[in-house]
């Protein structure tokens, strides 16, 4: 792929985001109306007043709206953290475990992988309460296993290279070869994963807010604007159709990051038409 696609691609990428993360930050310090404010009228048309109009309690829909991309990052951002940290230190763990260790490890992970995010998420509001935090948990524990075990077949990958047995040969520390090879050479691959994981954990957040296992009033979520809007989807549209067109903005930007930061870090992709 050519290096002005490649750039336009990750550029596209970046400035969907950057104007989600504009519209959340913007709602840290200024909304239309108050969240709570219902004066607006049931289901009212967009207008001078609204401009995307109320939603069936009277709410400005554009102020929700601006409150749900906070929340919306909050949750991808928080939960992709959450999943690095654990999945990081699992995969190194793995990947310099002896061989029965590994073994197990191997299958621990497997069957993390296999269990669902929204059935881990009921379980964790079982034993807590449905709230933001709660979803980022499960979310992020969901994921972990994803990169734990990427790291760990990437951690195995760059220690059968030659210039690691060079570099313990001359008396070189593990934490030394994990800070200065390691990390260094499984970064580009799973900063690429994470950014995927980042519109997967998005579209989890929206999904269990829908399912009522979110974020709780007064805060905003698009997946529970889709589903208070979903019993009046013909007679007010907008309802549905802007938490959905946001949310696919969001999850299309991070992947076009994703596949920017591939193409840029993967050596075979770097050049050009022959």
């Amino acid at each position: 792929m050519s290096a002005r696609r490649r750039s336009r691609t990750l550029a596209v990428g970046c400035v969907l985001i950057a104007v989600i993360a504009a519209t959340a930050l913007l709602s840290l310090f200024w909304t239309p109306y108050d969240p709570a404010d219902t004066s607006g009228g049931r289901l009212t048309p967009p207008g001078p007043l609204h401009p995307l109009g109320t939603d069936r309690l009277g709410r400005d829909l554009l102020t929700q709206l601006m409150l749900g991309a906070r929340v919306a990052l909050t949750a991808g951002t928080g939960a992709v953290v959450i999943g690095a940290l654990l999945g990081l230190a699992g995969g190194l763990l793995a990947g310099f475990a002896a061989h029965w260790l590994d073994d197990v490890l191997a299958v621990l992970l497997d069957i993390l992988i296999a269990f669902p995010t929204l059935l881990m998420a009921m379980l964790m509001v079982a034993a807590r309460e449905a709230s933001l935090l709660t979803a980022i948990l499960a979310i992020g524990l969901a994921m972990s296993a994803v990169v734990a075990r990427l790291t760990r077949v990437l951690v195995k990958q760059v220690l059968a290279q030659d210039y690691i047995t060079a570099s313990r040969t001359s008396g070189t520390s593990w934490p030394r070869i994990v800070t200065g090879h390691v990390l260094p050479n499984i970064w580009p691959t799973l900063s690429v994963n994470l950014a995927l994981q980042m519109g997967l954990a998005v579209l989890a957040e929206a999904s269990l807010s829908y399912l009522g296992l979110g974020a709780p009033p007064p805060n905003a979520s698009w997946g529970r604007m889709l589903q208070e809007a979903q019993a009046t989807v013909f007679t007010a549209p907008t309802g549905v159709i802007a938490p959905g067109v946001l949310l696919a903005m969001l999850v299309i930007g991070t992947n076009l990051i994703a596949d920017g930061v591939r193409e840029t870090a993967d050596p075979t992709l770097r050049k050009g038409p022959r």
